[in-house]
């Protein structure tokens, strides 16, 4: 198994690369951190992180030749199982509205919107440990109960057009986005590489996942 875990140079790389490293060994896979088309083209797995702003990522994303080419064509029409990962997970949606309207993949329907707590005593970013509310069954998330605690770093979240593809949240002063998905495609905004146990038996499941 080949697993593509993109470098545009916006994402926590060191500490993605080590978690699903130590998860794919286990399995065989062949991790490789890249962001050579031709490599993305080839993997049977996809995973793209992003710290940062939005229009940032998206800026950093789109300046390497060839690279949004090869991953809708490997994830859109092969069906190669995708992980976004915090501002990986918010480009799927249509758009995000940090500092300007900026486009995102129009992948999954939405956009990205300011948090907003409605207890002013709540700080955003969003930041730390919070319960997983799960909305409905996803194999990516197999063993992990309502409840399980998650890592977050953010101060935006996925706010989807269809219920159906709002996979769990969380409360934060109201509902916050933690993972959306549809078909081949899963988006994480708290970082399973940081989440410890839990975070490490989802980047196993996704490994193992055949859509």
């Amino acid at each position: 198994m080949r697993v593509a875990l993109i470098d545009y140079e916006s994402g926590n790389l060191h500490s993605a690369a080590k978690a699903v490293a130590l998860v794919g060994a286990k399995r065989g896979a062949e991790v490789q951190v890249t962001s050579d088309p031709e490599v993305i083209a080839r993997a049977d797995r996809i995973i793209l992180p992003g710290d940062g702003a939005f229009p940032a990522c998206r800026a950093a994303f789109d300046a390497v030749p060839g690279l949004h080419e090869a991953l809708e064509r490997a994830v859109t029409q092969r069906g190669v199982p995708f992980l976004g990962i915090c501002v990986g997970m918010q480009m799927l949606a249509d758009e995000g509205l940090e500092y300007r309207p900026t486009p995102g993949f129009g992948w999954i329907a939405g956009r990205v919107e300011r948090i907003a707590p409605s207890d002013p005593r709540l700080k955003v970013p969003h930041m730390g440990w919070n319960d997983l509310i799960l909305h409905r069954p996803h194999p990516v998330l197999d063993g992990v109960p309502s409840g399980g605690h998650a890592y977050f770093v953010h101060g935006w979240h996925f706010v989807t057009e269809r219920p159906e593809d709002l996979v769990a949240s969380v409360d934060y002063g109201g509902p916050v986005t933690a993972a959306v998905g549809r078909d081949n495609i899963l988006g994480l905004q708290f970082h399973p590489e940081k989440s410890q146990a839990l975070g490490l038996r989802i980047l196993g499941n996704f490994l193992d996942w055949r859509p």
